[in-house]
């Protein structure tokens, strides 16, 4: 090729790129749906159906804020019943065919408080309203219709006592006094307290158990926290329980255990892979009929040819959709069902199991086309020391593994730690890959789902392994070629912002933007400030996190705000005022170190959210901001 042909040529093929470039550019600002489309208020969810059948229920806005509704199965109209203005409501259900009720915090403060309302919208009546309580349900006594058990941090801040609760009256009965070391209480099909659940010597979990609710409970099983037996619910004598275990074995798996006496009878079902993470049964027809799992989606096994049958019909009439039963009335023949996919939040249906007849009810988000949505692909790599990490790589819409090249990045830890990604529709991850971003979640050590070992290896490791499992898959994203070295950032919330701040501290260059929403900033002040009711797992999170007092050196080597000096990223930092869990000083903390320095951070602090922004307008206010920040440092 002479001289000037290769220019000729190196020209046409730079003007062909630009026009590509230009061309890809006008189609992604043509497909680019509107920020609150993916992050307002569904105009309907949260569906339940009533206990006769007969109505169904659901959470819609009022003046912005998720309300309850009731609308009568065959109806058109429906009404509301209740009018909170300041926040949403936290979650609700059915106590009876007559009576719902709902739970409500103040500002993000996690003080949840329990009322009581008529499916007509009259006698609405706060049950728990105590300064500085919250409010956990124990048992929805479905037998007992006016009555439920709940739990209560009313007598001492850090532990919680059980009640017997009157729902039409809201008179309280102490059904036992928590000594300070028991964390769960369960009762049996009627409605009898018979089981505690306790941490004894700071890392040893005990079952406690007692005949009836006359006698005083007695330690059956006692294991450190690294083996349990988690108790789901008795048997339809109110002799055994179904549980799920781990004694003796690195995944969990389910049960048959002998309560009285401390011991597994037979085990009914396990997975090779994933622990079992939920047994369910028929209350009707008193039998077992699934267990669940999670792989990259989630799996069931059935016990039961009925309930088998029934999501086999389900899968004939929703083929392309996973399928979850959200409510069922008290004959377990009519079903709320709802589907999801990745690629779609899906919709409820009502489902007559007799006629085998699904009829939908209404789309979660209709404002939003599925075929517009990204394609979220399961993945895995090896970390340096060779463990394999699952995770989950969502690419702009029409981009496939093999066609993704050269693109921005925003990399996603998940909080918890302890917690697991897992397949589904994401709001934030669909969103940021409409914005033309491929989005990396992976299940570092310590994620749940995978056994003991996998969970075990995160002990002490916050900001070292774990941290190195989050680097490894920035790295293998670049060497397959699908991330533009240059235009990586780094985004999570809770551990997932801690992960945020520390990938930024110690690979100071890998990244070019940091997005860090209520994450933990310093080991030391976090420890110092978590809730009350935390404080009986205390030593259990030293052996799993660190021990202020012993492990010092480490704390200063793996606390963000510690090592500010080491931060050249971009920053944008987010919080809520009144979090419980991560207090707002770890944001200003980080905030004053790199602002002393001359960093370049945004810092938005909400007056009226917690560990997370739930109302509506903060959240629009904080992805607005989030997206400019990503706009200006990774993309072209």
């Amino acid at each position: 090729m002479k001289k000037s042909d290769c220019c000729s040529f190196l020209g046409t093929f730079f003007l062909v790129s630009l026009f590509y470039l230009l061309s890809t550019q006008s189609v992604m600002a043509q497909n680019q749906i509107p920020l609150e489309d993916f992050f307002r208020n569904p105009e309907k969810t949260g569906y339940q159906i009533s206990p006769d059948g007969k109505f169904y229920s659901y959470l819609a806005p009022y003046e912005n804020r998720l309300n309850i509704f009731v609308q009568q199965i065959g109806k058109e109209k429906s009404i509301r019943l209740t009018n909170e203005t300041d926040r949403d409501i936290a979650g609700y259900y059915w106590a009876n065919k007559n009576r719902i009720l709902y739970l409500k915090d103040k500002g993000g403060d996690e003080n949840f408080a329990l009322y009581g309302v008529d499916r007509d919208g009259k006698n609405l009546k706060c049950l728990t309203c105590f300064e500085g309580v919250r409010t956990m349900i124990v048992d929805d006594l479905k037998d007992f219709p006016d009555e439920v058990i709940i739990s209560l941090n009313k007598r001492t801040p850090v532990v919680f006592d059980p009640y017997r609760l009157n729902i039409k009256t809201g008179e309280m009965t102490m059904l036992a006094e928590n000594p300070g070391n028991i964390q769960g209480w369960m009762t049996d099909h009627e409605g009898k307290l018979r089981i505690a659940i306790a941490i004894v010597d700071g890392v040893n979990t005990q079952i406690l158990y007692r005949d009836s609710e006359d006698q005083e409970f007695r330690p059956v099983l006692t294991t450190n926290f690294k083996e349990s037996v988690s108790p789901y619910f008795f048997d339809f004598d109110n002799k055994n329980v179904y549980a799920t275990s781990n004694l003796g074995r690195d995944k969990s798996v389910v049960v048959l255990f002998d309560i009285a006496n401390g011991k597994e009878i037979e085990a009914l079902y396990e997975h090779p892979d994933y622990d079992i993470s939920s047994v369910s049964f028929s209350r009707k027809r008193k039998v077992v009929t699934s267990a669940s799992f999670v792989s990259w989606k989630r799996e069931r096994h059935f016990f039961d040819q009925q309930t088998k049958t029934l999501f086999e019909n389900l899968q004939k009439q929703l083929p392309n959709y996973e399928i979850g039963i959200s409510s069922l009335d008290d004959n377990e023949n009519m079903y709320i069902i709802r589907s999801y996919s990745d690629r779609s939040l899906g919709a409820y249906y009502l489902y007559d199991f007799a006629k085998n007849k699904l009829t939908k009810i209404h789309d979660i988000s209709p404002w939003l086309d599925e075929s517009k949505m990204a394609q979220v692909f399961p993945i895995e790599y090896e970390a340096r020391d060779g463990l394999v990490i699952p995770g989950y790589l969502t690419l702009p819409n029409g981009l496939t593994m093999e066609t993704a090249h050269n693109l921005p990045v925003v990399i996603n830890p998940h909080g918890g730690p302890w917690a697991r990604d897992s397949w589904g529709f994401n709001p934030e991850v669909q969103f940021l890959a409409n914005r033309g971003y491929a989005v990396l979640q992976m299940n570092f050590r310590g994620s749940t789902g995978y056994g003991r070992d996998f969970w075990e290896r995160s002990f002490k490791q916050w900001g070292l392994t774990m941290q190195n499992d989050i680097t490894d898959g920035v790295y293998w994203l670049i060497n397959k070629g699908i991330a533009d070295k240059d235009r990586i950032a780094i985004y999570g919330g809770s551990y997932g912002g801690y992960a945020t701040l520390q990938g930024v501290t110690v690979t100071p260059t890998l990244y070019a933007a940091a997005v860090n929403y209520v994450g933990v900033s310093n080991l030391f002040t976090f420890l110092k400030t978590i809730p009350p009711y935390w404080q009986p797992l205390l030593d259990m999170m030293y052996e799993m996190v660190g021990n202020p007092e012993i492990d010092t050196v480490q704390f200063r080597a793996t606390s963000p705000a510690l090592n500010a000096h080491k931060i050249i990223t971009p920053l944008f930092v987010a919080q809520g005022a009144n979090d419980p869990r991560v207090n707002k000083a770890e944001s200003d903390q980080i905030v004053e170190a790199l602002n002393k320095r001359g960093i370049e951070v945004e810092y938005m602090v909400k007056d009226n959210e917690g560990h997370g922004f739930a109302n509506e307008e903060n959240r629009f206010d904080f992805y607005r901001a989030m997206e400019k920040f990503l706009a200006k440092h990774i993309k072209k």
